[in-house]
């Protein structure tokens, strides 16, 4: 295949591949987000809905409460005679017209009645209940004590042991109640009355059609959705299969829905993905659950999506395909121009240029390669130069090398006459500087141990010694253990030569010099203390900063901080007549 035929082939597998990748993440983040929107939406619904009970109902538990303090309830029960029966007829219809007075604008209950083992009041539709004091609804409002109950959806004729109404279709057959034990008071001169303690208190029942909820979720939830509102004990209040309702639901991801409370998942059910939205009631403790397969969702749109993909997938390779061939025709032309340049240079025309009829990179390629052949003539000369500065280097190197030689054996021949002449501590200045010299010589700069470069030190105080004849004295008080570490060559060597040249210049004898070395927190420390004339502030700020002060000591500081950092490096302490002290802080354990 040739070049061009390979780069399109390339140009055409990058571009379908990503075509590929982007459609499929386009496809599937458009179905996420379609199925995410009418998750939310559908957990909207949920809310709203438990928002609505939770109003409807809670009206019914405030007007609950109001009549504790109802002060015709109070008199009424409170002189109530239960075996007249001319009196109860009576109370019945006072109690009726207070009890519609609370829940008549209340289109949702369907019956509302006071319970006592002798009286059924407030009977505003005809409940065939027998005796209600015998069901499980006034034995759980007994047990509550004055609090509210909410019974879930219950049958009528099980609950109140009619069976003979199994004959007949009755629109009461399913209901679910709020029931309250009532404990009328009310106040008296600003005195709390309450009915006295052998007086029987009635039980409040508020009791609704099942159907109240129903509508509500059947008018609300999408198509295809089913529903559910269980009670704390998974009792079934309400349910789009009716079958369901006042059973018990088993299902085991109920009770993590329960512990939550509130909010979304999605889980797979019979093989299907679900939505599964679900709010509790703040009034009745109730969870509303609505299930949605995923598919219901989003059905409608899911060709709409497939559509535009595919539509838009075709549209880009298309315009791919126009862009390839006129890319490939810009890149070829000038590449074979070049190539058949190239061709003529490696047959060793340096001559050959290149045409340039264009502003881009082909066209700046163009002018490198004419520029090339401008520049081989003068690297071959300035490659012939090079090998000739490379040799004298090389002689200048021998001749670096040849000077020291001739040092040592010079000092070396002066050594032996001062021995030879019995000038013992001649001799000995003399090996002294031969050490030093040696010592800084070396082509290796690298780093020291602290016990060389104190060896260096100690050979350079006799010589000074000798030359200032004991205007000063050494001492050393350093750790064993730094003695194997290393550090930069000739460290002290400016700080001394400072002590003895400048700090003793007004002393004719006992100046001290005391080199001290700890180790303190991970670092390393040196002080070059002397007992000399001193240097005040300004004098200090003029050896750290100032370019013409001490080159030694500037140079010293440069090359702690390269190999250390600029956290490290010297302290000076001084003051006219006091003495100096420089502290040198460095890493503990670094090679330099």
């Amino acid at each position: 295949m040739t070049f061009r035929a390979r780069l399109l082939l390339s140009y055409l597998v990058l571009i379908a591949l990503p075509l590929l990748v982007l459609s499929t993440l386009f496809y599937r983040t458009s179905l996420n987000v379609v199925t995410e929107q009418a998750q939310k939406n559908v957990y909207a619904v949920v809310q709203k809905n438990n928002e609505v009970i939770d109003t409807k109902l809670g009206v019914a538990d405030q007007s609950s409460r109001a009549l504790f303090v109802d002060k015709d309830l109070y008199d009424i029960f409170s002189k109530l005679d239960p075996d007249k029966g001319e009196e109860l007829v009576a109370a019945d219809r006072q109690i009726t017209a207070i009890l519609s007075k609370y829940f008549s604008q209340n289109e949702d209950v369907y019956n509302v009645q006071l319970w006592t083992s002798y009286f059924n009041f407030g009977a505003s539709r005809s409940l065939p209940q027998g005796d209600p004091t015998k069901s499980q609804l006034y034995r759980e409002a007994e047990a509550a004590a004055g609090k509210m109950v909410w019974y879930p959806t219950y049958d009528f004729i099980t609950m109140f042991d009619q069976p003979w109404l199994e004959a007949g279709t009755i629109d009461f057959r399913y209901l679910f109640s709020a029931t309250r034990l009532l404990n009328f008071s009310h106040l008296e001169d600003s005195t709390l009355v309450k009915l006295k303690p052998e007086i029987e208190r009635p039980v409040l029942t508020i009791s609704y059609k099942s159907t109240v909820l129903d509508e509500l979720f059947e008018k609300s939830i999408p198509s295809g959705s089913s529903y559910m509102v269980l009670d704390p004990n998974d009792i079934v209040v309400a349910s789009s299969g009716k079958s369901q309702i006042t059973k018990r639901d088993k299902q085991s991801w109920i009770a993590a829905f329960r512990v939550q409370g509130s909010g979304t998942q999605r889980i797979k059910m019979n093989g299907q993905n679900m939505i599964v939205c679900f709010d509790r009631s703040e009034v009745t403790g109730w969870l509303s659950i609505v299930i949605t397969p995923e598919s219901a969702l989003v059905s409608s749109l899911v060709p709409i999506i497939r559509t535009s993909t595919i539509v838009i997938a075709l549209i880009l390779i298309g315009v791919a395909l126009l862009f390839a061939y006129f890319i490939l025709g810009r890149m070829t032309g000038p590449m074979k121009k070049l190539m058949g340049a190239m061709r003529s240079v490696g047959e060793g025309d340096f001559q050959t240029r290149v045409d340039v009829d264009r502003n881009d990179e082909f066209g700046l390629l163009s002018q490198r390669f004419n520029r090339m052949n401008d520049r081989i003539h003068m690297l071959v000369k300035e490659n012939y130069e090079i090998k000739l500065k490379e040799k004298e280097a090389e002689i200048h190197a021998l001749n670096m090398q040849m000077n020291p030689h001739f040092l040592y054996n010079t000092l070396n021949i002066m050594n032996w006459t001062a021995i030879e002449n019995n000038q013992k501590e001649l001799s000995k200045m003399l090996v002294g500087l031969s050490n030093m010299l040696h010592y800084t010589s070396r082509k290796d700069w690298g780093a020291v141990h602290l016990s060389e470069e104190l060896e260096w030190m100690r050979n350079y105080f006799f010589i000074m010694s000798a030359r200032f004849e004991g205007k000063f004295s050494v001492s050393y008080d350093i750790e064993p253990a730094l003695y194997e570490e290393k550090l930069p060559r000739l460290l002290f060597q400016p700080f001394v030569e400072n002590a003895i040249l400048h700090g003793f210049s007004q002393l004719d004898a006992g100046g001290i010099i005391m080199i001290r070395g700890w180790t303190e927190s991970g670092s390393r420390y040196f002080e070059i203390r002397d007992n000399g004339r001193g240097i005040s502030k300004e004098g200090i700020d003029g050896i750290l900063y100032k370019e013409s002060a001490s080159i030694g000591i500037k140079n010293t500081i440069s090359r702690i901080q390269m190999a250390y950092g600029d956290v490290y490096g010297i302290r000076i302490d001084s003051a006219p007549g006091e003495g100096t002290s420089v502290i040198i802080h460095l890493p503990h354990n670094t090679q330099y």
